[in-house]
């Protein structure tokens, strides 16, 4: 029964962490938020979160710890994944399917590799610094789902080459 109990655990963190990308993102208040979750264990279930979320707004982007996208990115099926890495740190192992745009070739254009506004875009680099800077400089263009995650020396899932 401890096992089972768990995975139950394990589940409701995951719903929670998505529960607060997908309140952000859809643009509700900082300071509360409701989110309804379908097809819970136990039928519909709603989850309410008041005050800080483990997130944090930045200016037009949200910062999550990787731990907590890594749950996320299991989950969910619509984002892009962006490194902002040099290509020879990219070349040298990135997170499965990620979008290579070094961060300083982000600048006042819109990348053609990130064509929808709206699409929920993981960014990431080596530690966290480069993600940031990329984040801002995305939300300032008006991206409306930016997550910055952090830097890929805090994942713990596969790469590829």
């Amino acid at each position: 029964m401890e096992k089972k109990r768990k995975i139950q655990i394990a589940a409701a963190g995951a719903v929670l962490a998505a529960g607060i990308a997908a309140a952000w993102i859809h643009g509700t208040s900082a300071d509360a938020r409701a989110v309804a979750v379908i097809g819970g264990a136990d039928g519909p279930t709603s989850v309410f979160i008041a005050g800080k979320t483990s997130g944090e707004e930045q200016d037009g982007y949200l910062s999550i710890p990787m731990k907590e996208a890594q749950k996320l990115l299991e989950e969910e099926g619509d984002y892009t994944i962006l490194d902002v890495r040099r290509p020879d740190e990219f070349a040298g192992g990135h997170i499965p399917g990620a979008v290579n745009i070094p961060n300083e070739e982000i600048g006042d254009n819109e990348p053609e590799e990130l064509p929808d506004k709206d699409q929920i875009i993981y960014v990431y680099c080596r530690s966290g610094n480069r993600s940031r800077q990329a984040a801002e400089k995305l939300a300032d263009m008006g991206y409306t789902g930016i997550i910055e995650i952090g830097g890929i020396l805090d994942w713990t899932g596969e790469t590829e080459k």
